[in-house]
């Protein structure tokens, strides 16, 4: 095993990264890896799990190293990534995402006669993925992207990201064995290493890539945006942002207003607050219980210490995030905690300001920062919600009185979020069926999806209508015998 991580194209080892090796290997497999059966292909993603789990002690050790995460949450990303890979072995063993419909043909329609009209999905093509700094397994090499990218039947070309080289050329080692014992052209998977923006971009802009996933700044992510629309043939890039996940504390939710207010700011100060679904605005009401709300978790941000963040520049950017946020004009610092050892763990930080102010502090600072606002009334507060930017999650603490409130922040919330939760906190991210992890622009670039949960399969797809197609040539999926027991809807009628 080589002592330093390397890129992976077509299953060899090079010292530097060649896009073009690699998205021509992914264009000259996509013929085959599309054309495997549903069993193929989820054998082939049970064999990723299990290749990655063979080797965890290793990819976990080299985790931990790069990016400062404890062990316990390394070893959940692992757990994380192995059972997303899973999950969609499911689906496409079940089929349901290739959408199939039958239109029967009917000769003897009047006035008109009706053509036999069949549909289905079919993967888009190679598909460049970009490892995300925070979760250097379950949103990475193997992460959701690649996994329902894999599981579209789309060749994957993954740009690893550089806070956690070694972690992700390991994990691509796994892919590349699964690839091979698999029998799967070698061009199924490959893993490009690079310093710089220069080589995402080069892969973007690279004609044989058909779609695009990405998960970090708004700014890299907006940059690809571009990219991939300044194309001859421009391209989808499902890039997930920022956000700043509002949570509104209703009043009945404070009768242990303590609890609730040490709860948050757990949520606030996991991981370093490095997770985009970070609660990093709160709205709270005025009066008594929301003072002792505001109390119990300035006490408990002032008792918390800083932990290493995953970089240098991201613990800079937080650092600068959170003076800006407390010199907005009416707001004020309600408590910060002790920076921790090292130059990378700058000190948690909540500040409260006025309504008024809501423009200026409504912006992500990527880390353990919060911003409190408070409100006199939901007549007050709502107009202020509607004016807020698209955001992955919102959070209602509600007490049964008020659920005349909840109802009538939901037709609001929906409009600017992809996930609402009630009495929790956003932090964590359940994989699952029903799961959206997206949300309205900028949280995303296209708030018709999610990236994560079986749903993201359909990312990577796109329907082909087939229309009085001689039998003998059909797909197997919309055959009148359908070989592979899909579930169909027929004249409109979904098969039991």
């Amino acid at each position: 095993m080589t002592d330093q991580p390397r890129s992976i194209i077509a299953g060899q080892e090079r010292d530097q990264a060649d896009v073009t090796a690699a998205t021509a290997a992914a264009a000259d497999a996509f013929a085959a890896y599309r054309s495997t059966t549903p069993d193929e292909r989820a054998d082939f993603l049970e064999s990723v799990a299990a290749a990655i789990e063979a080797d965890k002690d290793a990819i976990i050790q080299a985790a931990v190293a790069e990016s400062h995460l404890p062990e316990a949450r390394i070893t959940g990303e692992v757990g994380r990534t192995t059972g997303q890979l899973r999950m969609f072995a499911g689906v496409v063993r079940q089929g349901d995402h290739l959408g199939v419909r039958i239109d029967v043909a009917m000769p003897d329609r009047e006035p008109l006669p009706r053509p036999d009209i069949r549909q289905r999905m079919i993967p888009l093509g190679p598909v460049a993925v970009f490892g995300a700094s925070n979760f250097p397994l379950a949103f990475s090499t193997a992460g959701g992207d690649t996994a329902s990218a894999l599981a579209a039947g789309c060749p994957v070309i993954v740009k690893g990201h550089p806070a956690h080289p070694r972690a992700g050329y390991l994990v691509a080692r796994a892919i590349t064995s699964a690839v091979a014992a698999a029998g799967l052209p070698t061009g199924v998977f490959s893993f490009v290493l690079g310093d710089g923006y220069e080589i995402g971009q080069e892969l973007v802009r690279d004609p044989r890539i058909a779609a695009v996933g990405f998960t970090g700044s708004r700014a890299g992510g907006l940059a690809l945006v571009r990219t991939a629309a300044e194309r001859d043939v421009p391209i989808p890039v499902y890039a997930e942002m920022s956000a700043v996940n509002p949570v509104v504390v209703l009043p009945g939710a404070l009768g242990d207003a303590a609890s609730l207010g040490e709860a948050y700011v757990g949520s606030l100060t996991m991981g370093a607050g490095q997770f985009c679904t970070n609660p990093g605005l709160l709205f709270l009401p005025e009066g008594d219980q929301g003072d002792a709300f505001l109390v119990a978790a300035g006490r408990a941000v002032a008792g918390s210490t800083g932990t290493q963040m995953l970089t240098s520049g991201i613990a800079e950017a937080y650092t600068k995030g959170a003076e800006q946020v407390a010199q907005v004009g009416g707001a004020e610092v309600v408590a910060s905690g002790q920076s921790g050892e090292g130059a990378d763990a700058p000190a948690p930080q909540i500040v409260a300001a006025p309504l008024n102010a809501l423009d200026e502090v409504a912006v992500e600072v990527f880390g353990a920062a919060g911003v409190v606002v408070r409100y006199g009334s939901l007549d007050e507060l709502l107009p202020h919600l509607e004016a807020l930017e698209g955001q992955l999650t919102a959070t209602i603490h509600a007490g049964e009185a008020d659920a005349e409130a909840s109802a009538r922040l939901l037709p609001t919330l929906e409009l600017k979020v992809g996930r609402i939760l009630f009495n929790g906190w956003p932090t964590g991210v359940e994989v699952g069926h029903a799961m959206v992890h997206g949300g309205p622009y900028p949280s995303t670039s296209d708030s018709r999806t999610t990236s994560v949960g079986s749903l993201a399969i359909e990312r990577f797809q796109r329907p082909v209508c087939y229309q009085d197609v001689p039998a003998a040539v059909q797909p197997e999926a919309i055959r009148d015998d359908n070989p592979w027991g899909l579930r169909r809807r027929i004249d409109g009628v979904l098969e039991a």
